[in-house]
């Protein structure tokens, strides 16, 4: 039932955005609503990731990712309700995934072995990579299928919130260990470990690339000259193989105690896919989409590990996820936007992709230190 629970519960944590990329050229919102939306999820996992330190300090890991999926089921319905509920929806999910994000890494920890971890977070970053892939896929399809409905394809990821929900009750009933329930490294030692700020870094530039991705990628090949079923198309193909990197990537980084050639393959990995986005025909976007979603994939499992291995208890570990992903998630809120900007002041996607190609090459060197074998403690 743990692992039921554990299983669906990251599947849940990409769904719910993961079809808005697709849907945009569908929806009729103008340029300026399409980038607010898209940069909601990443700020709102950004300024409310401190709560999750602070539920899971009061209630436990088990009640507090339940009542967070409770909420996310909340703003997915709510999300189904007009354009202003999209975008209220929109936030209360963020709001929810932001609490679930902190909690799920140290949940790994509390309730799985040592030896195991690893494999759990490839476990949670393949079932995020293949939700976003399957709803990437499904949501163009279904809006048509409905009669241009986008309440029935948004609204359609509540079913498996829904199951999420009846297995997560399963495991409100463990103890909580109100011991553990505090930081023992306080985010004010954290920000004065220089290792604290790589992991950071990298979780930040990496989550960056992301939503810049899921966002424009299928506009990018549109204004190719590509069609939109094709473009999402490619989307989808990305997403297959977020799921991919996103299991073997935290796999093979949690076997050892250093990380980083798997944080430089991953930043090496991003940059290939952007350049062959950039310079490649789109003939041979299938190709270029499976580099770059190994490249995502892999950067959004291995945090998850660098989570684990760089903090001496599961109190330390819950204080870097959150100060990680506080800090990270607003970086990577300014990639959707920075990326629109870019594009309007340039008049083509060449300078956007050429930038987030410059920030995967920094992204190499400041990321260094969270892979080497260093507690931030």
């Amino acid at each position: 039932m743990l692992v039921t629970a554990f299983v669906l519960l990251s599947l849940n944590l990409r769904v719910v955005f993961g079809g808005v990329g697709p849907l945009i050229p569908s929806l009729g919102l103008g340029h300026t609503a399409a980038t607010v939306l898209t940069t909601l999820p990443p700020l709102c996992m950004g300024l409310f990731a401190p709560l999750g330190t602070v539920v899971r300090g009061r209630f436990g890991e088990e009640r507090a990712v339940f009542g967070a999926m409770a909420l996310l089921v909340g703003g997915i319905l709510l999300r189904s309700a007009g354009t202003v509920g999209l975008y209220a929806g929109t936030v209360v999910a963020g709001i929810a995934i932001a609490v679930l994000n902190v909690i799920t890494p140290v949940l790994v920890r509390k309730r799985f072995p040592p030896q195991r971890i690893g494999v759990m977070m490839g476990v949670y970053a393949m079932m995020m990579g293949g939700g976003a892939a399957a709803i990437a896929a499904l949501s163009e399809p279904v809006y048509r299928a409905s009669g241009d409905s986008s309440a029935i394809a948004l609204g359609c990821t509540v079913v498996p919130a829904v199951l999420a929900l009846a297995f997560l009750a399963t495991q409100v009933r463990v103890p909580h260990d109100r011991a553990s329930g505090g930081g023992a490294l306080k985010w004010a030692g954290l920000l004065r470990s220089g290792t604290a700020w790589s992991v950071t870094a990298f979780f930040g530039f990496q989550s960056l690339l992301f939503y810049a991705v899921f966002s424009w990628l299928p506009t990018i090949y549109v204004d190719k000259g590509v069609d939109r079923t094709t473009a999402g198309f490619y989307l989808s193909v990305c997403a297959v193989f977020v799921a991919v990197g996103g299991f073997f990537g935290p796999s093979l980084a949690g076997r050892g105690a250093d990380q980083r050639r798997h944080v430089v393959t991953t930043a090496a990995l991003c940059f290939a896919g952007l350049a062959g986005v950039l310079f490649a025909p789109a003939a041979s976007a299938p190709v270029w989409a499976v580099v770059l979603g190994l490249g995502l994939g892999a950067g959004q499992g291995i945090p998850g590990v660098l989570y684990v291995r760089r903090t001496p208890d599961a109190r330390t570990a819950a204080q870097l996820s959150g100060m990680s992903q506080t800090v990270g998630y607003v970086i990577a809120a300014a990639g959707p936007p920075l990326a629109s900007a870019l594009r309007s002041a340039s008049g083509s996607w060449t300078l956007p992709l050429a930038a987030l190609m410059t920030l995967m090459a920094v992204n190499v060197v400041v990321s260094l230190p969270a892979g080497s074998d260093r507690s931030v403690s």
